[in-house]
């Protein structure tokens, strides 16, 4: 048997575990009580129908304004809240030609977009808080991919592929509300 440790003081040092009052799990009312939520939550795992996903799960159309890019309009619908950004384009499977979604954050930070459920091609410009373009990316339909903005962005405007260069749009360019 080990001695007891004492303090500088001549105090004796209890181990935490001497004086702890038994665990809730130890009881056999506990355990028995805590496998059976555990049992009920598998079987509602196993017999709750799988709800397939269809197009018109889409987020319902957002608020709109109207941008201008080198005099060009674009009529964007305005991602806002968390749930708005993370649902962005998905499921939808067309957009109009002059149109597309601006996702709107908080404060300037890096941004990360994917195509995750997204069903038509995409590109996407991170746009600085002053509204000018930092980069674009093109965004083909496929999971697993991640587009990364290489600076700082507080914006991002998702539109058809292909859209900024048929219209002479590139990084530099300001964005700007008529």
């Amino acid at each position: 048997m080990k001695s007891p440790l004492y303090t500088s003081r001549g105090q004796r040092i209890v181990p935490v575990a001497s004086i702890r009052p038994r665990a809730m799990g130890s009881h056999l009312a506990w355990r028995l009580t805590s496998s059976l939520i555990a049992f009920v939550a598998t079987l509602c795992l196993f017999f709750t129908p799988v709800k397939e996903v269809a197009a018109n799960d889409s987020q319902l159309t957002l608020p709109s304004i109207l941008l201008q890019i080198n005099d060009v309009p674009l009529t964007v619908e305005l991602a806002t809240t968390s749930q708005q950004r993370y649902m962005g384009l998905s499921y939808r499977q067309q957009m109009a030609d002059d149109a597309g979604m601006l996702f709107v954050y908080p404060a300037e930070r890096p941004l990360t977009f994917t195509m995750r459920n997204t069903l038509i091609p995409l590109s996407i410009a991170y746009i600085s808080k002053d509204m000018i373009i930092n980069e674009i990316h093109l965004m083909d339909v496929g999971p697993g991919q991640l587009f990364d903005s290489k600076n700082i962005a507080m914006f991002a405007l998702e539109v058809n592929q292909g859209w900024f260069e048929e219209n002479g749009i590139k990084a530099g360019d300001r964005i700007v509300m008529p």
